[in-house]
This record gives C-alpha cells, sequence and structure tokens, in this order.
C-alpha cells in the first residue's frame, strides 16, 4: 500500500463521537462535529452524524461544499467568519455561518435574497482570547442591526477560546457568555436556539462544572478525532487516542554518529536541534517530511526518537529496534500533525472501519 498514509478508524471516531455525544447530553449540551481537520471528509462526517452529532462545522465553505455534493445531509455551519468574496456560495451551501462584521452580514443577507434563501447568523463574542468576536459592549447594537436585515434568521451567539492565546473555558467567562444571551433575550424578546460555548477545549469544564447554564453547543474536532483535550493534551477517559494513524516509510537506515561533524549554520527551517554525543546510533531516515506533516508533532513507536525533520525526510533514532529499508512505521499525530498531514498532497487516505469501511487516495 502506498506510503505516506494517513489511516483512519472511522469505527474509533464513530466510538469517541458517540461517547462525548452522550456525555454532554447530560448536561444539557448538543455537539457539533467539526470536520475541517479532516479536509471536509465525507467518510468522517457520516461517522459523527451517526454518532448523533446535531450538525457538521467546518472553516471552509469548500469543504461544506464538498460534504454537500457527497450527499452529506444535516445543518452545515460554517464556523469561520465568512469572506466577504465567498457570501454567495455561503448562503448556496452552509444552513448558518459564525460572524462578527455587520458589513459581512449586510453581504450575507443580499447573497440570501438574491436566491430567495433564508441564512442562519451566529455572532461570534471576544471573550479574551483575542481571536475572533464582538467586544461584550456592542453585541446590543450587533443583534439590533442583524434582526433588521432580510433573509437573515439570528440564530444564537457563541464564543471561541484556548486557540490563539490559551484562554481556558472556566465558570466566569462561560458565565458571562450565559449572561449575555440571556441579556440580548431579555432586551429583544426573542429565543436564541444556539449558545455555542467554545471547542474541544471546553470538555474539561462541561463535564466537570457545577453548571453549564445556557451553554448547549459545543464545537468538537480534536477531542473526537485524537481523543484528548487540547489544553494539557490530556487523553480523555475511554476514548481512543489513535483513532487516526500516520504510516512512514523507510528509505535509509544505516549506523551513524550520533553528532554530526563541521562547520554549521542554520538547517533548512531555522536552528538545528542540540543532539547529545551518545557514539554511534542506528538512524533511520523515512520518506515524510515538513511539505506533509508537522515532524515534531509526530509520536513514534516506544525505543524510536524523531531527531529532525526536512521538506522530505524525516530522521529517527531506531534505538535497539533496527529498521530496515522499506520496512513500514506508524506514528501518532498531535493536532498541528493531523492538519497538515491531511491536506498533504502527498499523503494518502485510507479509511477503515466494519461500518464506514472505504478507501480515499491524495485529496479525494
Amino acid at each position: 500500500m502506498s506510503a505516506p498514509r494517513v489511516k483512519v478508524d472511522l469505527d474509533k471516531v464513530h466510538h469517541n463521537a458517540l461517547t462525548l455525544v452522550e456525555r454532554l447530553t447530560l448536561r444539557g449540551i448538543s455537539v457539533t462535529g467539526v470536520t475541517k481537520a479532516t479536509l471536509g471528509s465525507p467518510h468522517i462526517a457520516r461517522a459523527l452524524l451517526g454518532a448523533g452529532v446535531a450538525g457538521i462545522g467546518d472553516s471552509r465553505i469548500q469543504n461544506i461544499e464538498a460534504m454537500r455534493q457527497a450527499g452529506i445531509p444535516g445543518v452545515m455551519s460554517l464556523i469561520r467568519s465568512p469572506m466577504p468574496s465567498q457570501v454567495d456560495r455561503i448562503v448556496s451551501h452552509a444552513d448558518i455561518s459564525f460572524n462578527t462584521e455587520l458589513d459581512v452580514i449586510n453581504r450575507l443577507s443580499s447573497a440570501a435574497q438574491e436566491v430567495g434563501r433564508s441564512h442562519g447568523v451566529v455572532l461570534m463574542v471576544e471573550l479574551g482570547d483575542l481571536r475572533e468576536g464582538i467586544m461584550p459592549n456592542d453585541l446590543e447594537m450587533m443583534v439590533r442591526e442583524t434582526l433588521r436585515l432580510p433573509n437573515i434568521a439570528l440564530k444564537g451567539i457563541g464564543t471561541n477560546l484556548a486557540c490563539q492565546n490559551g484562554v481556558s473555558p472556566d465558570a466566569r467567562n462561560m458565565a458571562e457568555l450565559s449572561a449575555l444571551a440571556e441579556r440580548i433575550e431579555a432586551t429583544f424578546n426573542l429565543k436564541l436556539n444556539i449558545i455555542s460555548g467554545g471547542n474541544s477545549a471546553n470538555i474539561g469544564w462541561a463535564l466537570d462544572c457545577e453548571d453549564t447554564g445556557r451553554i448547549n453547543d459545543l464545537r468538537l474536532g480534536e477531542s473526537i478525532l485524537l481523543g484528548c483535550e487540547p489544553l494539557h493534551r490530556e487523553p480523555i477517559d475511554d476514548l481512543h487516542t489513535d483513532a487516526i494513524t500516520l504510516i512512514a516509510e523507510v528509505i535509509e537506515s544505516k549506523v551513524k554518529p550520533s553528532q554530526p561533524w563541521g562547520e554549521t549554520g542554520q538547517t533548512a527551517f531555522g536552528q538545528p536541534a542540540g543532539r547529545a554525543d551518545r557514539g554511534d546510533i542506528l538512524q533511520a531516515i523515512l520518506a515524510i517530511g515538513h511539505q506533509d506533516t508537522d515532524p515534531y508533532g509526530l509520536r513514534p513507536p516506544p525505543g524510536i526518537k524523531v531527531l529532525g525533520a526536512s521538506s522530505d525526510h524525516l530522521v529517527v533514532d531506531c534505538g535497539t529496534n533496527p529498521l530496515s529499508v522499506g520496512d513500514e512505521v506508524t506514528f501518532q499525530l498531535n493536532y498541528s500533525a493531523l492538519v497538515r498531514a491531511m491536506t498533504s498532497p502527498f499523503v494518502f487516505r485510507v479509511n477503515e472501519g466494519l461500518t464506514y469501511a472505504a478507501v480515499t487516495s491524495h485529496s479525494s
């Protein structure tokens, strides 16, 4: 089978999604399954919907279009603020978009009128992480203006934390989002259907807090796909952390010194990492590099250590486990490695599982 390749065990993905859906349902929270890290994979989307997620979320309209063309049903949300140049495509293929700019919502309104559709909007609020979001004091004005626009339906409000500056979801900022929702409902005499508290970084708060307040939706990708929470990258109980793995092929295997020799400067990707002098070692090169994934987001099998990488080569210390040319090594991935591997045209994708078995290659 071709390498390098990402192997997706769809049954494990389904299990992870189902487990989180069941746990969060007990807290009054539904799950939007996020497919952006998988390039909008229809196979992943079907596994998520089969596990009971309320809808699919993605950050790229191209991915949503591909899933629509593949016949994926249900509510599709564009969870990144829309580009003005794409509003026609967004109102045609996404049911909901997450917004922060009134000018963009105006453009969505005009585009929706042209095709005779209603488009749902969730207004994102800034609560400290300093990525996207309307400042809380400006939210009432944004709601008022949004409600005036034809063919736009205000679905709710939301926030995003942890992605830009690592600000953690906690009782304080989640209570603030709940209070904002109640204030908007009282001021405008309406009911907000979606109060989206955040992403996989919210898992710890959602499962452990005493009161989830008005939060009734979380947008989950990493926790489902990798079985861990993003704040500390700790595994989540009873979830698979190997639902997605990366397989690379050995193209060189030799005994070499552990230390380079000669005058050194910068490497292809910056400063070289320090290497302890351990004499000669069993070193192997695998046919994968920065152009395919984040090499430092790969977790090798026990006994193997990643020493460094260039565009196309991953250098490992084999330890006491010699590798031969043509051998394959299976790595687990962190989120950075997953995103880059999934979007590389040089990495094949293999979907396995009793329920959702299918094989695809490259960007298919």
